[in-house]
């Protein structure tokens, strides 16, 4: 429970997406400019401060269809998280099983990972590089979610696929440290507004395009995070969700933060991120 190290609520600052003027499609290169270093987009971001709730002992209110997110307790058998193809091979499958438990899925097929390292003053552009994402966001827009299910599934499977629900739900866990630093927030879906807080903005790849979510800035979202998450902890956040009628929570947004409360000298965050498709009978 929340105690003098432990606090119960902090005040951070959370960075929000600014829109283009005038309408135009948002967009951001998912490679680097080689001159500059940076990706080239045509929006900004601005901070704001909000109230974030440490939900350390009261995990089991949030749960994935209500709020869109879901603490568990579960440690890994792969701990190292060094190797690409160790990590496919030994980590994919017993995460897979902890998707079917939690959830009830069928099926579920990873199409994904990251790892993030923070490392002061790297810019995270390369893929061995990455550091903790700092802005509001949902992964993938409907649009897509649907496109992955035709990217990453075999055309045969993919229109009954379609019929029935399906979701792409992360699953992040910290490494090797607890996530005192850059910890994780998310926002209560029961707080959002959907249609007017979550904007599509392209995601150009060098041979495709992809389309995400930036999360504008509402005074009434209520944000959460689970202060100190040890690597033995996870977290699973919906990123879409093809029941839209209002019963079940669709998307989290989410964003790593600075957290005033982390003490001094912390080890440096972190994390791996599995990106799923999951799909139910």
């Amino acid at each position: 429970m929340a105690s003098a190290g432990n606090p119960s609520t902090i005040t951070a600052s959370i960075n929000f997406y600014v829109p283009p003027d005038n309408g135009v499609r948002a967009y951001i290169h998912t490679s680097a400019d080689p001159v500059t270093g940076k990706r080239e987009q045509n929006y900004s971001v601005a901070p704001h401060d909000m109230v974030i709730e440490n939900v350390r002992g009261k995990e089991d209110e949030y749960t994935l269809d209500k709020v869109g997110f879901q603490f568990y307790r579960a440690p890994a058998k792969h701990t190292s998280f060094v190797e690409d193809e160790e990590i496919k091979k030994e980590y994919y499958p017993e995460t897979i099983e902890l998707y079917k438990k939690l959830t009830g899925a069928s099926r579920v097929v990873i199409f994904d990972h990251t790892i993030r390292r923070y490392r002061p003053g790297e810019t995270g552009v390369s893929p061995d590089k990455r550091q903790p994402a700092a802005q509001a966001h949902v992964d993938q827009t409907t649009k897509a979610s649907i496109a992955r299910v035709h990217r990453h599934l075999p055309a045969e499977d993919v229109p009954e696929l379609l019929k029935k629900r399906f979701q792409i739900i992360n699953l992040w866990r910290p490494i090797n440290v607890p996530a005192l630093e850059w910890p994780l927030a998310l926002c209560d879906y029961r707080s959002v507004v959907p249609e007017k807080d979550a904007l599509p903005v392209t995601l150009i790849f060098p041979d495709r395009e992809g389309e995400t979510y930036g999360v504008v800035h509402n005074p009434d979202h209520k944000w959460k995070y689970l202060r100190g998450m040890t690597p033995e902890e996870i977290v699973l956040i919906k990123c879409f969700d093809s029941i839209q009628d209002g019963s079940v929570a669709v998307f989290t947004p989410h964003t790593a933060f600075i957290d005033p409360s982390t003490p001094p000298d912390t080890p440096h965050r972190e994390s791996i991120e599995i990106r799923a498709l999951v799909f139910y009978d």
